[in-house]
């Protein structure tokens, strides 16, 4: 999955609240990717940075994986072709959610 192109639905644009969570307002785009399941059995969810506008959806390149180590699932993190972000932007970018889960981030350095 690292370095690969993918499509990405968006259903918690940047700026929208959490749907359990109103308090929770989303800093970037979060989606998922259709017909590709993670480890809770539902379609893998995806982060997209490099984008500052609410979008619909999303095509670009998984950049980097956070592998949450007391949880089921891993949290793609996508951004547009060429556009690069370091671990420590992804961790930053995340924590609003991230902050809850103990993880490890895995980034594509192609």
């Amino acid at each position: 999955m690292l370095g690969e192109i993918i499509d990405v639905v968006i259903d918690r644009p940047l700026g929208s609240a959490h749907p359990n969570d109103p308090h929770c307002i989303y800093p970037l785009n979060y989606g998922f990717v259709p017909g590709v399941y993670a480890g809770d059995g539902e379609e893998q969810d995806v982060y997209v940075m490099g984008v500052t506008e609410p979008i619909c959806r999303f095509h670009g390149r998984v950049i980097a994986v956070i592998h949450r180590l007391n949880d089921h699932e891993d949290k793609w993190v996508a951004a547009p072709e060429g556009v690069i972000f370091s671990e420590e932007e992804i961790r930053r970018a995340t924590h609003f959610i991230e902050q809850y889960f103990e993880s490890e981030i895995e980034v594509f350095h192609g």
